[in-house]
């Protein structure tokens, strides 16, 4: 399967979400077992891996660099940001520029990155324009060389391929 036009990923991806917690508040109870199961997805095939900078806040990415960082060559990261988690039950949408860039530069680090493959933010981003947002998120996430994709989810619509 292909997203983008250059990033080949296989049909069958791993969501990182369910690491965490029942709230997504809170890291995995199991961390070692957590960490086994991201390598156990790599040597089954799984190249593309999807987490988000709220799941739980910023864990999940850091628990996906401590399984399988150094990344192989083919393996794709999609990373989400434009929701705050002030408590574990609110998703709060936002889309400041400046938000979206931070949020970015705390996923590079998290992950172990020099650039993010995919980027997605929600729909709605607290009335927030996309464009800025989007150049924001771009900005900051595609610090090295390749293309990064940039989209938006809610409706699982890609918005833009920078």
């Amino acid at each position: 399967m292909n997203i983008g036009g250059d990033l080949d990923v296989t049909r069958v991806g791993f969501g990182a979400m369910r690491l965490a917690d029942s709230a997504i508040w809170q890291g995995p109870a199991d961390r070692q077992g957590a960490l086994s199961v991201l390598r156990r997805a790599v040597e089954l095939g799984v190249n593309f891996f999807d987490t988000s900078d709220a799941y739980p806040l910023g864990a999940n990415e850091e628990l996906i660099a401590e399984a399988l960082h150094p990344y192989a060559d083919d393996l794709v990261i999609a990373t989400k940001a434009g929701v705050t988690r002030p408590t574990p039950e609110a998703w709060v949408p936002l889309g400041r520029p400046e938000y979206l860039k931070q949020q970015a530069e705390l996923s590079l680090r998290r992950l172990r990155l020099d650039r993010i493959d995919l980027k997605a933010m929600p729909t709605s981003m607290g009335a927030q324009p996309y464009t800025p947002a989007l150049a924001a998120s771009h900005d900051a996430a595609r610090r090295g060389s390749g293309a990064l994709c940039v989209g938006v989810w809610g409706r699982a619509r890609l918005s833009s391929v920078v």
